[in-house]
């Protein structure tokens, strides 16, 4: 209750500009205004996405900014309005708000939000409203979360309250990656028992797609990706045949049309990459095939000739797994408690907030799934 009204100085990991080192530093917290929450941060995963906006997404509007969206804390203190929600709680901050009121909130077909960041600022990555501040400047909120600090300030429609008994440094996951891998096979692409699917990339994205997969009923996963040391792991969740493109002189494409007898039932792109995304289209069979689209990039644009579309094919995109956010994370968390999906085989590091930048680097060479920063206690 010390803290409460007041402005909180705290660690947090800033990106002072696109491509270089994140930068330990003293910030500024200031307490939650109308329909705000102040959160401590326990535990956060370090996501791709936040290596796409510091070295991918050739935006420099996007800076200063303290990266991280991958979290979990307890609630510190709570703005006026703020329903649902009190100080001792457990949560998980949301890149994807859910304020249940919008035309997209109140449609079942969608899980955006007209009130979300994404909705006007996707280019920046961030809303302009900031709680934070250093040596003298605003810093930007990335997402709307910012989980690279020992507290944050989010909207109360961006944040989903968990049960108490949940552990923050694994439930953490399900704020990105591992919900949308999951949810894109689950719900976007709606995977059916019996099928054959192809997850393209086995970064925590396409394990939790393979997981998703195994999970809906799939009879035969294809696994495929050039680093063939991810093969072993995506065993573990549920991959039953692995592909390294590199390995032939003919498409992946080809290669899988030959194996499955014209091609695959549900394909999934967890790269983020374009020529990537049109040969997870072209691996799939003609008539019914489903490829979706999950891995982030804003950077370049894609293309496939129409007579994949026009043979029967479906192209569709996905994002945070189709889940309507505060609805369904805390269902999630449920769903790891009880053993249905698993969180702790994703976890290869743990380190501390001030070893962000070699989290950063692990992830950028390839050498990790995903590392946990423990944030505070």
């Amino acid at each position: 209750m010390a803290t409460v009204g007041k402005v909180i100085k705290c660690r947090a990991a800033v990106a002072w500009e696109p491509n270089a080192p994140l930068v330990m530093e003293e910030i500024e917290v200031a307490p939650p205004e109308e329909g705000e929450i102040r959160i401590k941060v326990v535990a956060t995963g370090v996501c791709h996405t936040d290596l796409y906006h510091l070295f991918e997404g050739q935006q420099t509007r996007g800076f200063p900014t303290v990266l991280g969206h991958e979290g979990a804390g307890v609630v510190e203190s709570v703005g006026p309005g703020v329903t649902g929600f009190k100080p001792g709680d457990k949560v998980i901050p949301l890149f994807l708000s859910q304020c249940g009121e919008c035309r997209f909130c109140k449609c079942p077909k969608t899980n955006l939000c007209d009130r979300s960041w994404s909705s006007k600022y996707y280019d920046v990555m961030s809303d302009p409203t900031s709680r934070f501040t250093c040596r003298g400047q605003p810093i930007l909120q990335f997402m709307g979360t910012s989980t690279f600090s020992d507290y944050t300030v989010i909207n109360q429609i961006a944040v989903a309250k968990i049960r108490d008994d949940a552990p923050l440094d694994r439930v953490c996951l399900l704020g990105c990656g591992i919900a949308t891998g999951y949810g894109a096979a689950v719900n976007t692409a709606g995977v059916t028992p019996g099928s054959v699917c192809a997850v393209f990339g086995l970064g925590a994205v396409g394990l939790a797609a393979v997981m998703g997969c195994k999970n809906a009923g799939a009879s035969r996963i294809f696994a495929v990706d050039i680093n063939e040391q991810k093969f072993e792991m995506a065993k573990v969740f549920g991959a039953t045949d692995f592909v390294n493109p590199k390995s032939y002189n003919k498409p992946v494409s080809e290669v899988l049309g030959e194996i499955t007898n014209g091609g695959v039932d549900f394909s999934l792109e967890c790269v983020g990459n374009t020529a990537v995304m049109r040969s997870a289209l072209e691996s799939c069979v003609k008539g019914w095939g489903v490829s979706v689209l999950v891995g982030w990039t804003d950077v370049t644009d894609f293309s496939a000739r129409p007579i994949q579309l026009i043979s029967g094919k479906t192209w569709k995109g996905s994002l945070f797994g189709g889940f309507k956010s505060k609805d369904s994370v805390p269902g999630l968390v449920q769903d790891y408690m009880s053993g249905k999906i698993k969180l702790d085989e994703f976890i290869t590091h743990n380190m501390s907030l001030e070893q962000v930048n070699d989290a950063i680097n692990l992830m950028k060479t390839g050498k990790c799934i995903r590392t946990i920063l423990n944030v505070s206690k």
